[in-house]
């Protein structure tokens, strides 16, 4: 095989055994186009980088999502699917995208937070339950020379660890 030539996996060269060439030639190295290009290197180069761009692209098949996506998945990124297409012509689908995609997230967190902020208040551990969250408060810090100071409160051995049940009705 050549020196360029790449093996894949199986042992047979990706370019079929034909040898490899470039066809950039020194205009591949940014450092030779510093040096300086003729006029006739510029437009061949100009030409070159035009020829790369690909018209019409990208090409999404027929049913390219639902092959991709479980029946699951594509429930519940349905509203933000239409959303992100309804947005597109108005600023672009790049932007449609990124917008769609912190949307997405923000709202995620939201829900997130409320979910939590739901359990700890309707789901508190106390003496009635074995779990649920714990919620300590801590003495407040206390210095020399603060008043009051040093916030000592005189705690009966029969309210440690009472979890509420001093102010229960039974």
């Amino acid at each position: 095989m050549g020196g360029n030539d790449v093996a894949n996996e199986y042992g047979c060269s990706n370019s079929s055994g034909v040898k490899v060439m470039g066809i950039q030639g020194r205009m591949a190295s940014q450092r030779e186009r510093m040096i300086g290009m003729t006029d006739a290197e510029r437009a061949w180069r100009a030409k070159w980088i035009k020829d790369q761009e690909l018209h019409g692209e990208p090409i999404i098949p027929k049913d390219y999502y639902k092959e991709r996506f479980n029946p699951i998945r594509r429930f519940y990124r349905y509203p933000m699917d239409k959303f992100e297409a309804a947005l597109a012509p108005v600023i672009g689908a790049n932007k449609a995208l990124i917008t769609r995609h912190f949307i997405a997230k923000l709202s995620f967190l939201i829900m997130t937070c409320y979910g939590a902020h739901y359990y700890q208040k309707y789901n508190r551990s106390d003496w009635t339950r074995k779990g649920g969250w714990k919620i300590v408060k801590n003495r407040p810090a206390s210095y020399p020379g603060d008043p009051g100071f040093p916030y000592i409160k005189d705690t009966k051995p029969h309210e440690y660890a009472s979890f509420g049940f001093e102010n229960s009705p039974i």
